[in-house]
């Protein structure tokens, strides 16, 4: 556990603390704090260089994508475990365990030329399409096993008061499925958020770049600014360390929802 913690925090804590120093004092005293709090590195990296859009352009695809995966997740899911379709729930089961089944690398070349067919190359639907169709099978599953273990007596109840497919599928189980939806909302944003093959590859105007692809070009163009290199990582950790503070507590209760209805 000690080496786990040790492994995971110790690398983010060096580049939080080096992202206030010189680059003299990351060289002379690589292991000790900084003399003083410099925000310097920070407005470099924010304002100097285009990391501010890298930054904007991934918030908004990691939050468009994840919110589309979760929404149409959660509806395909309902239809499978609470509308009993017999054979085509069972069939559309079969086709979202075998998209886990599929390595996404295998998928890049026939999906590359797709896009360039639809001319859907070089704009931000080139990640949104496919980041909501990659994350699509794990979030159904997750999903459909939690609605599983809502009691069928709720959905009477509802069909009691009048209430239609839909109206039990927003008005009902969405609900009380929403630590469930935020935890695996926050995997798919965290998902898209570090994804880099299919960005760096589907987006080759540098306006368009995401966060990933972007550190790549600010390391070329400032690879002897070791202090502006830390506070650009740290422009990519915060917003995800952010997330997960304002909602842990929903994480926690999705993770656990489950076991405590099963």
């Amino acid at each position: 556990m000690l080496t786990y913690v040790f492994v995971t925090l110790y690398p983010l804590v060096w580049v939080f603390f080096s992202s206030f120093k010189t680059n003299r004092e990351i060289i002379e005293r690589p292991w000790g704090l900084p003399s003083s709090l410099r925000f310097d590195n920070y407005v470099q990296a924010w304002s100097g260089s285009k990391v501010g859009t890298f930054f904007w352009n991934s918030l908004y695809v990691s939050t468009i994508a994840g919110t589309a995966t979760v929404l149409l997740a959660a509806m395909t899911a309902f239809a499978i475990t609470r509308m009993r379709f017999g054979r085509l729930s069972k069939g559309v089961s079969a086709v979202f365990l075998f998209g886990l089944l599929v390595p996404a690398g295998s998928l890049l070349v026939p999906l590359y030329m797709l896009l360039r067919e639809l001319k859907l190359y070089n704009t931000p639907l080139a990640l949104l399409f496919p980041y909501a169709a990659f994350g699509l099978p794990l979030t159904m599953f997750v999903i459909a096993a939690f609605f599983k273990s809502v009691p069928g007596e709720l959905e009477e109840a509802g069909v009691v008061d009048g209430l239609g497919a839909i109206g039990l599928f927003a008005r009902v189980v969405l609900p009380i499925s929403v630590p469930t939806l935020v935890t695996v909302f926050i995997l798919n944003f965290l998902s898209n958020w570090n994804e880099f093959i299919m960005a760096n590859l589907f987006l080759a105007k540098e306006k368009y770049r995401t966060l990933p692809v972007g550190m790549v070009a600010f390391y070329d163009q400032l690879n002897m600014n070791y202090g502006g290199l830390c506070a650009a990582i740290m422009f990519s950790v915060l917003p995800v360390v952010a997330l997960y503070a304002v909602l842990q507590q929903k994480i926690i209760e999705g993770i656990t929802a489950g076991s405590v209805k099963g």
